[in-house]
């Protein structure tokens, strides 16, 4: 029998989401969160889920944070892992997944199952204040880091190079993303895109030591880039985000939302769902990324609903359509 026998509700925050003492003490769960890399805002996002987990749960569940290259090894993993396994992505990698498109060639999966929505990814491409480089055209003849190597945001990035016609006077370095800063500080790129929820801490960090300036679409190259993911949307980095932009900056983001598998525990599922929005104010308090998440918005998450979500969605009177039940 599952540990979650019921889940005593009160009307406090704090109280509301210990489980019964009815669930027998030696009955603990295991819950894997599957981050991204520790200097992104996800990994930061999976850290405040997993003690939200912990103290919601009593001690009931354990979570555990892993740390990733991203979201295509994400996806990957969901193929075999076992049990409580929580993972976030953007939707369309779950679809390429399901068609074995790349970068899953050779494979066919359809074992994700949505259970909440994420921040989304802010596309960010990013140069040295002093280059010379004013626009996304102006990238044309110089070097920059596309993303981490295998990751969403390289494959995006690449993408949208060759959208705006840039993929072949773009010299693309085969440099980590981690490296970066010190590969602009030491002349050996002009610039990288990295792929996070805004403000990611890589670069609030890099830009307390390093002048840099975050290039913003203009309306017909955006258009372009939301034509290839009619999910995505446009979004602004308002001025004063990070250290000396001084305005805003015109970008795209992308959804993502957090999965489990048909391998998680339809109770696990509902708990962690439920919790997820009744302490999403909470959360928003540490972090101001979470302020943009709406139930709403589960539509656009491109992967049927667990079924232990889904009883949390039928409980709240959140419309889920017939594709995704």
């Amino acid at each position: 029998m599952s540990f979650f026998k019921t889940l005593a509700v009160g009307a406090a925050v704090t109280a509301s989401l210990a489980l019964s003492a009815a669930a027998p003490a030696q009955a603990q769960e295991r819950l894997t969160l599957k981050s991204a890399k520790s200097t992104s805002s996800y990994y930061v996002m999976m850290v405040q889920l997993a003690e939200m987990t912990r103290k919601a749960s009593d001690g009931q569940i354990s979570p555990t944070v892993e740390e990733s290259q991203g979201s295509v090894q994400n996806v990957k993993e969901s193929f075999v892992r076992p049990g409580n396994f929580l993972f976030t992505t953007p939707p369309s990698l779950l679809a390429s997944a399901r068609t074995g498109e790349a970068p899953f060639e050779g494979t066919t999966n359809d074992d994700a199952r949505t259970l909440f929505v994420m921040p989304f990814v802010t596309i960010h491409f990013v140069v040295g204040a002093d280059s010379g480089i004013d626009s996304v055209a102006d990238l044309a003849d110089h070097t920059f880091i596309a993303g981490g190597t295998g990751t969403f945001c390289e494959k995006r990035t690449n993408k949208i190079l060759d959208l705006l016609g840039l993929s072949e006077s773009v010299d693309i370095a085969e440099v980590e993303l981690s490296a970066a800063g010190d590969a602009m500080r030491n002349g050996k790129v002009d610039g990288f895109a990295t792929c996070s929820a805004h403000p990611t801490p890589q670069l609030v960090e890099l830009a307390t030591t390093l002048d840099l300036k975050i290039l913003s679409f203009s309306e017909e190259e955006r258009q372009k880039i939301l034509d290839l993911d009619p999910l995505s949307g446009p979004l602004t980095i308002a001025a004063g985000t990070y250290d000396g932009q001084d305005t805003p900056v015109d970008t795209v983001g992308v959804p993502v939302g957090a999965y489990g598998t048909v391998r998680m525990s339809d109770d696990v599922a509902y708990f962690v769902t439920k919790t997820f929005w009744e302490w999403k104010d909470k959360l928003a308090d540490e972090n101001p990324w979470w302020d943009g998440v709406t139930r709403e918005m589960i539509v656009q998450m491109g992967a049927k609903v667990h079924p232990g979500a889904m009883r949390y969605y039928e409980e709240q009177g959140v419309t889920i359509p017939d594709d995704m039940k």
